[in-house]
């Protein structure tokens, strides 16, 4: 046998148990060798040699092997705690170490180790035992893909969507079930999708997570259909209620007078004598039709609102020249810097007539005044309209179409303003005033074009 294979063997045999009682071995061999030879050499009876000898080599061998155990079990322990923590047994744990000496501490270690990774376990179990319960109760469709753009993960919401179960969708391709589209473009956003139950719409968010060190794309999908209906049942008794309202208002006047006029002819008197009355009931008719003709132009106009035709203007000269129409009271400009923007000015004149005339209606009530301003606000102007009424009652109908409190009010000034204010990208607002009676009325507009396109948009 050559000798390199001789060496190997050798060293496959000598493993650290073996060499380490070896060692000890070799350190007392010297020691022991002098002893047995002073022994054996000297004037000593034979039965007091072998007696001293068998007591050397007895003590020698029995505290080698004590040795060899104190040694090697501990490391034997340390062995199987962590092979059991390898495999996923964090039960396992050791004796109450001595943290004293060195290798008291390390199993003092292992152990904390293993709690913590039964800590670690038990919180993972806990919280997918609760991602679970939540993936089953959420009313919104939920998708895993990988990397590879398949299905991995899904809830029961996802299974009703696709009209499948589970054990039949997970492994296939977007594409195959019809949500390619849902892994591309931005978000969050609202798409068309055809599903098991037919086309729907459906709001689309994603987000990207790493599951067992992969990436992942977490699809979700929340159906609008059934909200979109609700809002549109709700949107149609409402204009349902305040059409057949004002036309009511309308037509029982006219239907009395009418029928009182047709009495007067039935009766057969003479023109002369019931002419009068013929002429303020054919008045009154004519006067309430020209006002359900006006309640259906106003209606008309707002929901027929054209897009802004954007041209630029500066907003000091607009608000002067606005604050100039109202002849009722003197309305007091607050100046504010020079500021340029880029909209409809025709759209924004009606807007701010609109809020002046409202200021000025409510300041009449109770002799105050009428300020107005702009400045600029984060990247927008802010326009305000601050008057000294009454202040606002009724604050939750204030931009509901064809609400007043007027008397002869039509109802859509406010809710047309929003919608222009919308339209430029801005927001409308109006609240009562915290330091004294009135309320404020605040119209704030991207300076930007960009920011006015993506925000009307």
């Amino acid at each position: 046998m050559s000798s390199p294979s001789r060496i190997g063997r050798m060293r496959r045999w000598l493993t650290y148990q073996r060499l380490v009682p070896l060692l000890a071995l070799a350190s007392g061999a010297p020691a022991t060798a002098v002893a047995l030879v002073l022994v054996w050499i000297g004037d000593f009876a034979e039965r007091t040699q072998w007696s001293v000898t068998v007591f050397l080599l007895g003590a020698w061998f029995i505290l080698l092997f004590h040795m060899r155990e104190r040694l090697v079990r501990p490391l034997h322990a340390i062995s199987n705690m962590l092979e059991a923590l390898r495999e996923g047994d964090y039960s396992l744990r050791s004796r109450s170490p001595n943290r004293d000496d060195a290798l008291g501490l390390i199993l003092h270690e292992v152990n904390q180790l293993a709690q913590s990774f039964h800590d670690q376990r038990l919180d993972a179990l806990e919280a997918s035992n609760l991602l679970s319960r939540v993936m089953a109760v959420i009313d919104v469709a939920l998708f895993a893909f990988d990397e590879h753009d398949r299905l991995r993960l899904l809830n029961s919401s996802g299974e009703s969507l696709l009209g499948r179960p589970a054990d039949q969708l997970v492994g296939r391709d977007a594409a195959e079930l019809g949500l390619a589209d849902c892994l591309d473009g931005q978000t969050p956003r609202v798409t068309d999708l055809t599903v098991s139950e037919g086309l729907g719409r459906w709001e689309l968010r994603r987000r990207t997570f790493r599951w067992d060190g992969r990436p992942h794309r977490l699809v979700v999908l929340t159906d609008l259909s059934q909200v979109l209906r609700e809002e549109e049942r709700v949107a149609w008794q409402r204009l349902i209620r305040v059409l057949g309202h004002e036309i009511n208002n309308s037509l029982t006047p006219i239907k009395s007078i009418a029928e009182s006029l047709a009495m007067l002819l039935e009766r057969g008197d003479s023109v002369e004598e019931y002419g009068e009355d013929l002429r303020d009931g054919l008045a009154v008719i004519s006067g309430r039709s020209e006002a359900l003709g006006r309640f259906m132009s106003s209606y008309a106009r707002m929901a027929r609102l054209p897009p802004p035709n954007r041209k630029p203007f500066e907003v000091g000269a607009w608000v002067h020249r606005i604050a100039s129409l109202e002849t009722r009271l003197p309305v007091v400009v607050v100046e504010g810097e020079p500021i340029e923007i880029e909209a409809d000015n025709d759209q924004l004149d009606q807007l701010l007539i609109n809020l002046v005339e409202n200021a000025t209606d409510a300041s009449l009530e109770t002799g105050g005044g009428v300020r107005v301003g702009w400045e600029r606000v984060d990247g927008s102007v802010e326009v305000w309209v601050e008057d000294e009424g009454p202040g606002i009652a009724a604050t939750a109908n204030l931009f509901v179409p064809f609400f007043t409190t007027k008397p002869h009010g039509s109802g859509i000034g406010l809710a047309l303003g929003r919608q222009i204010a919308e339209a430029h990208g801005g927001v409308l607002t109006l609240r009562n005033r915290t330091s004294q009676t009135g309320c404020v009325a605040r119209v704030r507009l991207p300076l930007d074009q960009e920011g006015t396109e993506a925000a009307a948009g």
